[in-house]
């Protein structure tokens, strides 16, 4: 389970601080001051290493946002920028921002066009990885099939990493995760309480909340796990922080993960 750092403003080190003291070993983040404070995200870290978490113990996940995901009176670059020397600035200014010189994972925010900047940019990206300062790269908010098949075929450097909301819009990324599978790339998902009130409140998820004196979210949080998907977590609450850490005390029986995956 990985940490999410979306939308938590001026309360963002106090959150990850207390994330990672609590036992999150994962956080994500994204160069982008529209939706997050990625400043306070390395502020956040560094309070936790004065409480004796270690650096390599924690994997920290940023992400190159495009121009059209971007305020464009607050980013990391100039409109007016090349393509890759967008990337190259963003990517220093995380690196700062984050007080590291080693990014464990480095995600694209979203696919943009055209098609020859996009390969470019994760070609780049490749090279991060090439001379040790990104451990793996990944893409974000994908949800075009054929998009990933052929980055994936071009690419010397292969994505590792697809960060998808996880909701029934998108048939729940099905195609995509089992391509996912076949390839070994770790398959992320976000909103994955907010975007599914009709699953948690189900019978057949209430009912395995009963049986195993877990909250709701244990259970499905549990269940994407046991299907192979790695969560964002984006609580504010201790509380919810510890419960959730909690789903590795458990596991949901073979019959109980396929009832619930029936409901997507």
């Amino acid at each position: 389970m990985i940490y999410g750092t979306a939308w938590k403003k001026e309360e963002t080190s106090r959150l990850v601080e207390q994330a990672l003291l609590c036992g999150f070993k994962a956080v994500d983040t994204a160069c982008q001051p529209r939706h997050y404070r990625e400043d306070l995200v390395g502020v956040g870290l560094e309070n936790a290493y004065k409480n004796g978490i270690k650096r390599e113990d924690i994997f920290i996940q940023t992400k190159f946002t495009p121009i059209n995901g971007q305020d464009e009176n607050n980013m990391p670059y100039l409109a007016s920028d090349d393509i890759l020397i967008q990337l190259e600035k963003s990517f220093l200014k995380s690196k700062e921002n984050l007080k590291t010189d080693y990014i464990d994972s480095y995600i694209l925010h979203s696919p943009f066009g055209p098609i020859e900047d996009l390969v470019k940019v994760f070609k780049t990206m490749g090279e991060f990885v090439q001379c040790g300062q990104v451990g793996q790269i990944g893409i974000s908010n994908c949800y075009d099939l054929n998009l990933l098949i052929y980055l994936y075929d071009v690419l010397e450097v292969k994505p590792k990493v697809v960060q998808n909301r996880f909701y029934k819009d998108s048939d729940y990324d099905k195609q995509i995760r089992e391509f996912c599978r076949q390839k070994d790339i770790t398959y992320q998902s976000f909103w994955s309480l907010t975007a599914n009130p009709h699953l948690l409140s189900s019978k057949e998820v209430q009912s395995l909340a009963i049986k195993y004196d877990k909250t709701v979210p244990q259970i499905f949080y549990r269940f994407l796990n046991q299907m192979g998907i790695t969560p964002l977590n984006g609580t504010t609450s201790k509380i919810h922080m510890q419960e959730d850490l909690e789903i590795s005390n458990f596991s949901l029986e073979e019959e109980e993960v396929k009832e619930i995956n029936s409901l997507l």
